[in-house]
């Protein structure tokens, strides 16, 4: 496979990226979106935020890793810390509760990041992202971009991990520009994936490989929309 551009979807590749805010890049196409909707957030008393943006393979497989290892900590389905599985199997489906398979996720795009209201942030908090926080000092943020959402005015952004949608637990705080995202996913491939684990030093490699198909339905083709 010669063509860089179809390695884009795995985080590989060189993509077209701009630093939209400090330490945070974005696929130069949604860069103009992306500014009207901070201007319409800032607009009605918010300060839209990136908490993460562009993802390359090598940053997600190393989130992976170090969860798997014990070096980050798992959190259960309510966001709270849990006890490390010992088994590899049991130990992969905890981390897939809030993290993306490494060449899977979404972030690898360009076109998705995690977002709050930078103003509603307390002096020195360490954000979580969790639904604590989208429930709570976020909410007002979070219902502007349900509404503009809803109103088909948010410039082309729109949340991914919603109730009712594949295994992942819904994340408010991630929003998608879906005109571009679906454009980078067209040439994904799970045997390009599959060949990708193979070569790569992943944590519970055996049993991602072993599971790949039934991960693919569960947690990687239901947010391809």
């Amino acid at each position: 496979m010669t063509d860089m551009s179809q390695l884009l979807p795995y985080g590989l590749g060189t993509p077209d990226l701009v630093e939209f805010q400090p330490g945070y890049f974005v696929d130069r196409e949604i860069v103009g979106d992306l500014q009207l909707l901070a201007q319409e957030a800032a607009a009605n008393g918010f300060e839209l935020r990136l908490e993460s943006a562009y993802r390359s393979f090598e940053k997600q497989l190393s989130i992976w890793n170090r969860k798997a290892r014990g070096e980050l900590k798992l959190l259960n389905e309510n966001g709270e810390p849990m006890e490390h599985p010992k088994d590899e199997e049991e130990l992969m489906y905890a981390i897939l509760t809030w993290s993306a398979l490494p060449g899977a996720s979404r972030h690898h795009l360009g076109t998705d990041i995690d977002v709050v209201d930078g103003a509603a942030c307390p002096e020195g908090y360490e954000v979580q992202l969790t639904p604590a926080e989208c429930e709570g000092m976020f909410a007002k943020f979070h219902a502007f971009l349900t509404a503009r959402m809803e109103a088909g005015e948010s410039f082309g952004f729109s949340r991914v991990f919603v109730p009712g949608r594949g295994k992942i637990k819904p994340e408010g705080w991630h929003i998608a520009h879906l005109p571009t995202s679906r454009k980078r996913l067209e040439h994904f491939s799970l045997d390009v994936l599959r060949n990708i684990y193979e070569r790569s030093d992943m944590e519970c490699k055996r049993a991602v490989l072993a599971n790949l198909p039934q991960l693919a339905e569960e947690y990687i083709y239901p947010y391809f929309v």
